[in-house]
């Protein structure tokens, strides 16, 4: 116990420091003016006003964006493409009241922390953050630095967190053995996040990332689901960094095979990590069925999560405030029939596969590490596709 109190002790005094410092210039974030339904691409479903994972109350999401050198690798140094992302299921009260959770892995070779106990106990305790595949441990540990600033122990008496960290692999355009992710970079991540309209593409954790040989990254898209089937909100984010070329598929357009220049890779190393939200009361049980649906949404892109593809989704439930607490010896809970899930599992692909599709179209071409270049997805060689098979919409 007095390692415990130790160790939090300067994992606090060290957050106090991060958040005093001037905080280092990140770039803007990529301006995403133009996203796939602008394009014409056409999705089913109708989004929340922000077409974001922000569209399910209380949720915000903050990023840390680091760019910088270019030319030849020198590890410790650079080029450096990658970063931190940060989803709060509810905001800054995100510590104080867990969430109704549930998670999935459709292929396991990423990581994914503090699973273990969200599986056994239902419960999403804090942010989601996701970065680098080897980055996560100093994220991880600036998160629970961050919780022990910011908040006081459990409700019973304890300083303790298993948080809850994800990643995939930018190191073919990011210096990842430089460990450029430090402590004040996940802070900035949580403490910036906000709620309405999100930067997408190359931005916080997805920063490095290729999706179907494609500059890929970050992507968000939310339905709303009409009052016969609850009228609830499903958010999704995803940090895509998976598939060939010759897989992508845009709304049963075979855009891969239709655009096949540029291609860097010979198999499938990569991986994504999905992020499902909803306001729409369920179970734990009933969230870790909606994380699996997230891997319909990923195939309609093409996927088919290959051997070296860590896909691994979470899903939570803002509903239920306030029933995790043990001050009161039981609570009353809202939740909905298994019977009237087929709405919001249908929700939650449409807005996985926009949510991947959002990623791609927010990108531009970038060069990183030893001038390796991953071309954006053309747009106007997507609208030709889409035309070519009667799919562009008006």
């Amino acid at each position: 116990m007095l390692f415990r109190c130790s160790l939090a002790l300067a994992l606090t005094l060290l957050v106090l420091r991060l958040d005093a410092r001037e905080p280092q210039t990140s770039p803007p974030p990529q301006s995403a003016t133009v996203r796939a339904r602008a394009l014409g691409v056409p999705f089913e479903g109708t989004p929340g006003p922000f077409n974001a994972i922000t569209d399910v109350a209380g949720v915000t999401v903050g990023y840390s964006t680091l760019i910088s050198g270019e030319g030849k690798l020198e590890v410790g140094k650079g080029p450096v493409r990658t970063g931190v992302t940060a989803v709060l299921p509810r905001g800054a009260a995100s510590f104080d009241d867990p969430v109704y959770a549930g998670v999935f892995s459709l292929n396991g070779n990423g990581e994914m922390t503090g699973t273990a106990w969200v599986e056994e106990s239902g419960f999403l305790e804090g942010p989601v953050a996701i970065t680098n595949t080897h980055s996560v441990g100093v994220v991880r540990d600036a998160i629970i630095a961050w919780r022990v600033s910011k908040a006081g122990p459990d409700p019973t008496g304890f300083f303790w967190s298993l948080p809850v960290v994800a990643e995939t692999y930018d190191g073919y355009l990011s210096d990842i053995n430089g460990f450029h992710v430090k402590p004040e970079h996940a802070v900035r991540a949580l403490s910036e996040a906000t709620t309405g309209a999100i930067a997408e593409g190359s931005v916080g954790g997805g920063t490095g990332m290729v999706t179907y040989e494609f500059k890929g990254g970050t992507g968000t898209a939310s339905r709303l689901l009409d009052e016969k089937s609850g009228g609830y909100t499903v958010g999704v984010l995803v940090q895509a960094n998976c598939g060939r070329r010759p897989q992508l598929t845009i709304a049963g357009v075979p855009v891969g095979r239709e655009i096949p220049d540029g291609a860097p890779f010979t198999k499938d190393t990569g991986s994504i990590i999905i992020v499902v939200a909803t306001d729409a009361p369920l179970l734990p049980h009933q969230l870790k069925r909606l994380a699996r649906r997230a891997s319909m949404g990923l195939a309609r892109t093409g996927s088919t999560s290959g051997n070296g593809s860590g896909d691994l989704f979470l899903a939570f439930s803002t509903a239920n405030p306030g029933v995790a607490t043990p001050a009161q010896p039981k609570h009353s809970v809202e939740t909905i029939p298994n019977d009237r899930l087929d709405g919001i599992f249908e929700a939650t692909v449409q807005g996985v596969e926009e949510a991947i599709v959002n990623a791609l179209v927010a990108n531009q071409t970038m060069t990183g590490a030893d001038d390796h270049k991953i071309l954006a997805l053309p747009h106007d060689r997507l609208r030709a596709a889409l035309r070519k098979y009667n799919r562009l919409a008006p």
